[in-house]
Formats: structure tokens, sequence, C-alpha cells
């Protein structure tokens, strides 16, 4: 686990871009923190990174969308979700059992028991008076992504 802190969206959005040329085909990746806190923005410029063109926003109302980039790029949002039966529902599990791609689920803290058995978890932090600064901590669920987690780390402090 390791925490780095950007002072701006931009900081933000090149951390992303960074996790973007790393991340590997058959990652989750679960953004959790509080509205406003850069999850969507993270989004947006990882996926921009990876390939994708056209509109990348918040699937709030759709639950998921998909982006095509070097990979296929499932993007959840389980905000308005108020059960499990509803994971069921949109097919959340063929999604995030075996993927195929990368999946990025926001608000996943909404059912910790229903994410995957291995993901790397990043929870943006807003920094109390310093509006637009975030701590963004990165940590592992599971054996599987280990290596990227260090890799990861590496980059954000060396560069």
């Amino acid at each position: 686990m390791f925490t780095c802190t950007t002072h701006s969206p931009e900081e933000t959005a090149g951390l992303a871009c960074k996790v973007g040329q790393k991340i590997r085909e058959g990652t989750v990746l679960c953004l959790e923190g509080d509205l406003g806190a850069g999850k969507t923005l993270f989004v947006r410029s990882l996926a921009r990174t990876l390939g994708a063109e056209g509109e990348i926003t918040s699937p709030t109302f759709n639950l998921m969308n998909v982006y095509e980039g070097i990979c296929p790029i499932f993007h959840f949002d389980l905000y308005r979700l108020e059960t499990e039966e509803e994971l069921e529902d949109i097919g959340f599990y063929e999604y995030t059992e075996e993927p195929e791609g990368i999946v990025l689920i926001e608000w996943p803290d909404k059912f910790p028991e229903e994410m995957p058995e291995d993901y790397v978890l990043v929870h943006f932090g807003k920094v109390q008076g310093r509006e637009q600064e975030r701590q963004l901590t990165f940590g592992c669920h599971g054996g599987r992504h280990q290596g990227f987690l260090k890799e990861l780390e590496e980059i954000v402090k060396h560069g």
C-alpha cells in the first residue's frame, strides 16, 4: 500500500495516465471516495491513455459504460444500486470474475463483499482546507496484482 498527493485536477489526471501506461488487461480497479473527489476524472484520463475516444462519463444512470481502446474498458458506477440482486441484474459478476479487458468500479464500498477476489483499490481523499489537493491511497486485495502495485509505487515515487 502507498499514498501520494496530487495538488490539482491536472496532477490527478497525470497520475491516471501513468496508471494507464502500466495497467494490464484483466485488472479490476476499484475507486472509492466522496462525491467530487476525482474518481471520474481519473477514469477519463486512464481511458484516454488506453486509446478510448468519445465521451467518457460516470455511468451513474446507465450503471455501466463500455469504452473501446487497446482493450475493452468496462466502467461501473454502483452509487445508485441498493442490493446485491441489482449487481446480478446488470451482469456485474460476468465482467468482474474473469475480466476480459479492464474493469473500473466506482463506489465499490457499497458492496465490499461482492467485489472480486483480486483487485486494486484506489481511495480518493479530499485534503481539508485545500480544495484542489487529493490524497490517493493505492492497495491490493488478493495477491494477483502485487507486482502491478509495486510498479505503480515506483513510477509515482521516482517518476
